[in-house]
């Protein structure tokens, strides 16, 4: 609930009509969801424009109107102009954060932002009401609409946060005021805007720069920028670090696959066992781990969560399609990413053939090629079959060197569907490995 002098307050906008006296309930972005009482902002995004709905979120019931643009006056209607509509929405969500003393833990990172963020918050909810982010709602829009659900009811915020352009992440920071900032890794993500990896560590570490007290920060220590940090060993803010390679405050030794899921002793002493495949999940669940032993939840509720703990849809989700075994590996690619998805497909088991089909890795800037080149290469070691996707695999295809003459390239994931039916003929026994950038829709290889 927000009273118009909180908004106006928080948004540094000018009350242009109506009663300052006003209760607003809710707030929406969405017209469809506006009902009686509710506050609208009217924000601007790629493709809708809010003003446009500003008529019909008040014949819905809306009371409070937040515009750019002059409107006329309406009955009862309380309208405040802001310079921008998306800046207001971030500044009321940062207001209605701060009502609350409760700890809020930002992830972030180039790989295992939305894996890590849900397995804090699964071990956070054995002991404390948890609010997130639902799926990958990590931006100027999505963190801010997770904030304003923030109300007496929750114990801790665990929010992830996405970036691919400088300033981000700090602004989404400043938003939440985190006071706990965990870091998955630096990989080559979107380098179209941060040029190197030097670009990439700068915009992440943000983060930890921007830490509200107590200001604790959880690392990756075996990730070499992060590593470098942990070493620097400053009081603020207060760095932990986690790994498998380096010494590290949380560290995963006598490792076991079982059949591609691991177990693990924490600094030689606590058992755990993972539900979900990847080794590179030995580090987001140490990340967890850190998280939860600071706010206090017990090693045997932190083990009992993790080892039941069930992985995001489109994230190596493993799916049976009339018997041919597919690992759903379709939100997102990056060269990291791929690589640690193309390690499960080098050491699983199988009776039949192993396929790769990948998508192009968009946003890599002057370096993709080069990166499309290596992951061809990568890919065609650890299987019998690959089909690329996409115009950039393509045009790389032509310099790549792959070891065996195994790759098929073609234009979409629509041929490449029928690639795998009519060409390869996939059938029960196979094991096919799915992945490429959001874009590319490379779920529509197995909607059979």
């Amino acid at each position: 609930m927000f009273k118009i002098p909180e908004l106006l307050k928080a948004t540094q906008g000018k009350l242009t009509s109506g009663d300052d006296g006003v209760i607003v309930k809710d707030i929406s972005i969405d017209s469809r969801q506006i009902r009686k009482g509710m506050a609208f902002i009217a924000i601007k995004g790629d493709n809708f424009d809010g003003h446009n709905f500003i008529w019909k979120s008040v014949e819905k019931g809306a009371n409070c109107v937040i515009t750019e643009r002059k409107i006329k006056k309406i009955d009862n209607l309380a309208i405040i102009k802001v310079k921008n509509t998306i800046r207001a929405l971030g500044d009321i969500a940062r207001f209605n954060r701060n009502r609350y003393k409760i700890p809020v833990i930002i992830v972030t990172g180039s790989n295992g932002k939305t894996t890590t963020k849900d397995m804090i918050a699964e071990v956070l909810s054995k002991d404390l009401r948890v609010l997130k982010n639902e799926g990958t709602k990590n931006n100027h829009i999505g963190l801010p609409l997770t904030l304003l659900k923030l109300n007496s009811s929750y114990d801790v915020a665990v929010l992830e946060v996405g970036t691919n352009h400088f300033g981000e992440v700090k602004y989404l920071s400043d938003i939440a005021c985190a006071n706990i900032g965990v870091v998955t890794n630096i990989g080559p993500s979107h380098l179209e805007y941060f040029k190197d990896l030097r670009g990439v560590f700068k915009e992440k570490y943000d983060l930890i720069r921007s830490l509200k007290d107590p200001a604790i920060a959880v690392l990756n220590a075996d990730d070499p920028y992060l590593r470098r940090e942990l070493i620097k060993k400053k009081n603020k803010p207060f760095l932990i670090g986690v790994g498998v390679k380096n010494k590290s405050d949380y560290l995963a030794s006598d490792i076991l696959d079982f059949f591609g899921k691991y177990s693990f002793k924490l600094n030689q002493r606590l058992e755990f066992a993972l539900n979900v495949p990847g080794y590179y999940n030995i580090h987001n669940s140490l990340l967890a781990i850190a998280v939860a032993r600071i706010l206090g939840v017990e090693h045997r509720k932190i083990a009992s969560a993790l080892s039941s703990f069930e992985l995001p849809k489109g994230r190596l989700n493993f799916l049976k399609v009339k018997g041919v075994r597919f690992i759903d590996d379709t939100y997102n690619s990056n060269p990291l990413s791929l690589k640690q998805a193309l390690g499960l497909v080098k050491e699983a088991r199988v009776k039949g053939r192993k396929i790769v089909v990948m998508g192009d890795m968009l946003e890599l800037g002057a370096a993709s090629k080069k990166l499309h080149i290596q992951a061809i290469e990568d890919a065609a070691k650890v299987c019998d079959n690959l089909i690329i996707v996409g115009r950039i695999n393509g045009l790389s295809l032509k310099d790549a060197r792959p070891l065996k003459n195994n790759v098929i390239s073609c234009e979409n994931s629509l041929q490449a569907k029928k690639i795998l039916l009519e060409r390869i003929i996939v059938e029960p026994g196979d094991m096919v490995l799915v992945k490429g950038s959001r874009m590319m829709k490379m779920e529509e290889v197995f909607s059979f």
